[in-house]
């Protein structure tokens, strides 16, 4: 067995909406990991057990990772740590981005994730916004700098992405009591979504994952995820074409509100009183409502909700 080291409430309440439900015409139903109650609620809490462990093993007196400015994982990231005594050192951006023309505009920056930061203690080194595999040098340079000083680093990629935290999202889909034809969710690192996907694999039940971001290569990571994830736990790869991944909700860029994404936050705010991040979890759920516009909803549907509230109290530069 993995070593663990608790930190959510588990398992995650698991319902049906029924106005929506009444009104859609289609059973639907929440996974409510936006309640998993550590450090202001989200799934990356999930991982974050196994990779604090790891962590915690390796006598880390510092963890070094990166992300967007408001990463919900550099959030509970710092969290995590503080409470084993752990420093957390952060290479952050605004807006990276994957290819330069495609450079979000009126990313979130203000407020928000970096507002509860500072609470845990985070180390933040602020960079000019570039390319994700910068940011992830920048991080790089980082670990060098604190292990010339004689720390011991835990290096944790972005989102804290490993087949490690895709077994997390294995034993996540082990809390349903009940079967459904398909489940919806955010994608970005893909541990949830390929977690999800293992889980389900050689079922009836469809996983589909909608992209948080515009690269089109996210899906070759989401390969190389499930193929860490099978060869190190001993399990089949998913290939490529058996992934569904989905890039037409991103709107506007990584980081950025979307307009379907925006009205889904107010449909589902205004129906069941549940709240949506604009980043990750309102443009999955923009996705649900486009397929029950299109009567392509299958009779029983899950949304697989990951949480995110503190960027709803974030604003633009």
């Amino acid at each position: 067995m993995l070593p663990r080291i608790p930190l959510c409430i588990l398992p995650t309440p698991c319902h049906i909406l029924p106005n929506l439900t009444q009104k859609l015409g289609s059973e639907i139903w929440i996974k409510r990991d936006d309640l998993t109650g550590f450090a202001g609620g989200g799934n990356k809490g999930r991982k974050l057990e196994f990779l604090l462990a790891e962590a915690v093993n390796i006598r880390a007196t510092a963890i070094v990772s990166c992300g967007a400015t408001q990463s919900n994982f550099i959030r509970q990231l710092g969290a995590a740590a503080i409470t084993q005594g752990i420093k957390t050192h952060v290479a952050s951006m605004h807006a990276p981005f994957e290819i330069p023309d495609r450079k979000p505009n009126g990313t979130l920056s203000h407020g928000g994730n970096p507002q509860l930061d500072s609470l845990f203690q985070i180390q933040r080194h602020h960079f000019a916004d570039g390319t994700w595999d910068e940011l992830e040098s920048h991080a790089d340079q980082i670990q060098r700098d604190l292990e010339s000083q004689g720390e011991t680093v835990f290096r944790i990629p972005i989102g804290g992405s490993s087949p490690t935290s895709v077994h997390a999202f294995v034993l996540a889909a082990q809390e349903l009591t009940q079967s459904f034809d398909l489940i919806i969710t955010a994608s970005s690192s893909g541990s949830t979504h390929m977690g999800l996907a293992h889980a389900f694999a050689g079922s009836n039940t469809k996983i589909l994952g909608i992209s948080a971001d515009p690269d089109p290569e996210l899906l070759d990571d989401l390969v190389s995820l499930s193929e860490s994830y099978a060869q190190d736990f001993a399990s089949t790869p998913i290939p490529k074409t058996k992934i569904n991944f989905s890039l037409d909700f991103v709107g506007p860029g990584y980081g950025v509100p979307s307009p379907d994404g925006i009205q889904a936050q107010m449909t589902l705010a205004q129906t069941e009183g549940i709240l949506l991040d604009p980043i990750y979890s309102a443009k999955a759920f923009a996705a649900l409502l486009d397929l029950a516009h299109r009567k392509q909803l299958p009779p029983k549907t899950l949304f697989w909700h990951t949480g995110g509230l503190p960027t709803l109290f974030a604003h633009r530069a």
